[in-house]
């Protein structure tokens, strides 16, 4: 297969890296890496530094480039861009995407393989999600530091799911831990569950994971916009366990008490940030179901003031 990943930082680095380790140099697949500016030369220069729990490595791709005319027709495409910057990155390859294309978003929020649906109709879009905590250093250097380093991919219905098998085997042969799910919206939403809230409230105050449990009132608001999004996704009609916010404290309490979530690192570095695809979603979502969300009001009140 000729496997494109889009966007080589945190996520797209770690699973592409992986991929091209495995890949790229014994003509099983072919692994296209699209980045660009100071990463891509870096890339092309020395490699993919990856620096991960399981070891430090060098990953060639076949291709890197920042021009996707220059790369041809895919089988298989990982969007792991920005959530802002997805549409754009979508139609920049649109002519590399077929009707036999399967296309899997690997992006924060509930919504990305909708959005991909509406950029790209003629492809086979298939949900998707990871659990890692991964971040560009500098350019040519991914580090990962914590999390499961799990992917998540698949749909709503086991039958249709198993279509995909062949690309489960593909990740699970460059040693991902990667799981097929016919519940997949479930799934989106457990991660949404830790990601909007947390991801959001670290970025409003600038409080580490750890500064958040240690602080009673931070850990009672984290609570509070944990079960905003439960409610939710109970009015959207997604079934949620009825043990899903104390699971999902319990594995926050997991993290180092200095780790942050990659929407706090972009806000105190003065980039964009993905409010709009974490707590604007939710707090609009609520609206439309008629559910209050006032914490994740006030938490975006603070972001966009």
């Amino acid at each position: 297969m000729r496997i494109a990943v889009v966007g080589i930082g945190g996520v797209g680095g770690y699973f592409g890296g992986k991929l091209a380790r495995e890949y790229a140099a014994s003509g099983k697949h072919e692994i296209v890496f699209i980045a660009r500016g100071e990463h891509l030369r870096a890339i092309q220069k020395n490699g993919l530094q990856l620096c991960a729990r399981e070891g430090q490595y060098t990953a060639w791709p076949n291709i890197a480039t920042d021009d996707p005319s220059v790369a041809g027709r895919f089988d298989l495409v990982f969007f792991c861009v920005k959530s802002y910057s997805l549409e754009e990155s979508a139609r920049s390859l649109a002519k590399n995407i077929g009707k036999t294309t399967v296309v899997i978003p690997l992006l924060n929020g509930v919504d990305s393989a909708e959005r991909l649906k509406g950029v790209l109709p003629g492809a086979d879009v298939v949900s998707g999600s990871v659990y890692i905590i991964s971040f560009l250093d500098q350019p040519g250097v991914v580090i990962q530091t914590q999390g499961a380093c799990r992917l998540i991919f698949g749909t709503d219905d086991r039958v249709s799911a198993d279509r995909y098998s062949p690309v489960l085997e593909l990740l699970l042969g460059a040693k991902i831990d990667a799981r097929l799910s016919g519940r997949m919206t479930e799934a989106l939403w457990m991660k949404f569950l830790m990601m909007c809230p947390l991801g959001s409230l670290t970025a409003a105050t600038g409080k580490t994971y750890g500064l958040i449990r240690d602080d009673g009132d931070l850990q009672n608001r984290l609570r509070a916009m944990m079960l905003e999004v439960a409610a939710v996704a109970r009015a959207r009609r997604v079934h949620l366990p009825d043990s899903a916010v104390d699971k999902t404290i319990e594995l926050i309490g997991g993290f180092s008490h200095d780790a942050k979530t990659s929407m706090q690192l972009d806000r105190e570095r003065g980039r964009q940030t993905e409010v709009d695809t974490l707590t604007a979603f939710l707090c609009r979502a609520g609206r439309e179901a008629g559910i209050p969300t006032p914490v994740h009001d006030e938490v975006y009140r603070q972001l966009t003031s």
